[in-house]
């Protein structure tokens, strides 16, 4: 595991799982204790709350979002296609969550949100981590992510390596990889 996952203060606990499950985790960060679960129907409006003001909150990317509507839409992705993650507080509400597909040998990390109100917090570090047992279990070699300028500070911090430039649709983006070790 990457020097920078290996020294993270999150503790977790893992709990019996169905097979289509990857269980719950209960997580401490700092001050915030989590349980990061797979995502229910029920949760749908709350991440697609934590999305758009995720999204909204960095002043650089808000006028192309709201010029773009479409962009602030969070799709459903159905659990065959995809593994969303989401990290609840003690009392229930959604902080954050994290999406990953397989993509042959590697897990793209399609989302990764967290409540504004919880920036800082350790909850996007938690996540990634989660997302790395993930990848463990199905035995994929890495993690991609196509990131926002924004994110690459967290990104680097949470071990991920730039690996090239790549075109989106609203310009050009880092490319990045996280080895998982098995």
């Amino acid at each position: 595991m990457p020097k920078q996952l290996a020294g993270t203060s999150c503790r977790f606990a893992r709990a019996s799982a169905s097979p289509r499950s990857y269980g719950r985790r209960a997580v401490q960060t700092g001050a915030v204790k989590l349980l990061i679960r797979d995502v229910m129907p029920t949760d749908m409006e709350a991440l697609r709350d934590v999305f758009r003001r995720s999204s909204l909150s960095i002043e650089g990317d808000r006028a192309n979002l709201l010029a773009n509507p479409d962009a602030l839409e969070l799709s459903d992705i159905s659990a065959n296609e995809a593994h969303r993650r989401v990290a609840a507080l003690a009392d229930g509400r959604i902080a954050g969550f994290a999406t990953s597909l397989i993509v042959g040998e590697a897990i793209e990390l399609d989302d990764l949100f967290v409540d504004p109100d919880y920036w800082g917090k350790g909850i996007g570090r938690a996540l990634i981590l989660d997302v790395v047992e993930i990848a463990r279990k199905h035995g994929a070699l890495r993690i991609e992510v196509t990131a926002n300028d924004h994110a690459l500070g967290f990104y680097k911090k949470a071990g991920f390596v730039f690996d090239r430039e790549v075109q989106t649709r609203f310009g050009p983006a880092p490319r990045m990889h996280l080895d998982v070790a098995r």
